[in-house]
This record gives C-alpha cells, structure tokens and sequence, in this order.
C-alpha cells in the first residue's frame, strides 16, 4: 500500500533522515517506535509533505508520487494526525471536520462516518476545539484525518497525555480501521503503548529504520527494545 525508499530530509543544512525506508500494507498497523530525536516526526512529515526529503521515493499502490505537492499528498488518500493534535481552535469542532472533507472534497457520508468513530463528538459540534478536554481533541484530530477518507493514516504519538480510558478508546478505533483494510503507520516511542495493537515495529534511531520485527518476536526477546529504547519492558 504505502512505500517509502530512502528518504533523506533536511532542516536547513542538519540532515534528520538517513536513507529511511519503510511499508505499511492495507489492514496492517506498523509502528515506528524510538527514543526522542530518532527523526519519527521527521518522518511523517517528509511523507505527507510537510517537510520535502531531498531524494528518495514515495510510492502508494505501487504508484510513484513522489513528485506530487505537498496539497496533493494528502488528496490521494493519506491522512495524518500530527503530534500535539493541531486543531483549529477558534473553530468548533464542526469546522474543523469541514476542513478535513475540503482536503479531497469529501461529502457528508465521508463525515457521518468520521464521526461514527467517535460518538461523543455529536455532542460537541458547536462547541470550539479549543475548550475540549485533550481526549477530546485527541479525538476531532483523528476524525478530521477520518475526513479525507484515509487508504493509509498516520498518527503521530496519537495517546501522549491522556487518559487510561482514553487511550483505549483510540486503540479501539485504530483496530477496527486495521480491520477495514486501512493501511496504519503509528509513531510511538514507548513500547507499552503499541504492544496491545501493532502488528509490526519498526525501530528508528539517527534517522533511518535499524531494525524490523513482528510484535510477536518483541514480545519473546526484549533485547531489541532494550537496544534502541534503552529500557525493558514486562
């Protein structure tokens, strides 16, 4: 579904991506876990279009674009929630959303599904994103990404924050779009936090990926978390 072939991405002169690869299939959750400044953020954001690497190719479905603008990125079916939500917070909740379904053109069915994530937002709809509890937002941030009815979405520390029940109630959600065919590439940096939903984790550090593995084989041999994370875990 989603193909990255080494990026190389820069902020001015400071080179952050170092040859960084990576895939994400439809139906499948990767999470790319490392210590902070591993470049994870860096990453999304050369791949949505934020941040242009130098070289490298960006390839969806097998098709190369690469060479698209960074407004076009989003138009073929990407959607991104950036770290720190980024909402619109003079907007009301049902603005934001608007700005999401304005990305690809999407129509009302497209935001009657996004909301149908998360109920609570109907509640909500007029109220603006900047007096909402962080779960909240948490939650509009997602749905308008949901907005551009997303082939592949990108979540970028989506849990930082929040409540135990809040948490859960996000990994609910990025299963079930596992479970509809949606292609999911989630950034993390601690391991309990994906441990309960990915299905591959890919470890950064300076830049690129160092290396890959199932969850299952992370779960029977801590050393590659101990390695590139510096901790254990239970």
């Amino acid at each position: 579904m989603l193909r990255i072939e080494d990026f190389n991405s820069f902020y001015g002169n400071v080179q952050v991506l170092r040859d960084f690869s990576i895939s994400v299939a439809s139906g499948e959750i990767v999470c790319l876990l490392g210590r902070n400044g591993a470049g994870k953020t860096t990453a999304l954001k050369s791949i949505i279009g934020l941040l242009m690497p130098r070289d490298g190719r960006r390839l969806l479905d097998g098709r190369d674009i690469s060479a698209l603008a960074a407004e076009d990125i989003p138009r073929q079916g990407i959607g991104y929630v950036p770290q720190g939500r980024r909402l619109f917070t003079e907007l009301t909740v049902r603005e934001n959303l608007q700005v999401g379904l304005m990305t690809r053109g999407s129509g009302r069915a497209a935001f009657d599904r996004a909301v149908s994530y998360f109920p609570k937002l109907a509640e909500r709809f007029d109220q603006r994103a900047g007096t909402l509890s962080g779960g909240e937002q948490s939650m509009v941030a997602i749905a308008r990404a949901l907005c551009v009815e997303p082939r592949v979405i990108m979540l970028d520390e989506p849990t930082e924050g929040l409540m135990p029940s809040m948490i859960q109630a996000i990994r609910d959600v990025v299963m079930k779009l596992r479970s509809e065919g949606v292609a999911v590439l989630l950034v993390e940096q601690r391991i309990d936090a994906v441990l309960p939903v990915a299905d591959r984790i890919a470890f950064m550090d300076q830049g690129r990926i160092q290396a890959e593995a199932h969850v299952e084989d992370v779960r029977a041999d801590p050393s590659m978390v101990q390695k590139y994370l510096g901790v254990g875990h239970g």
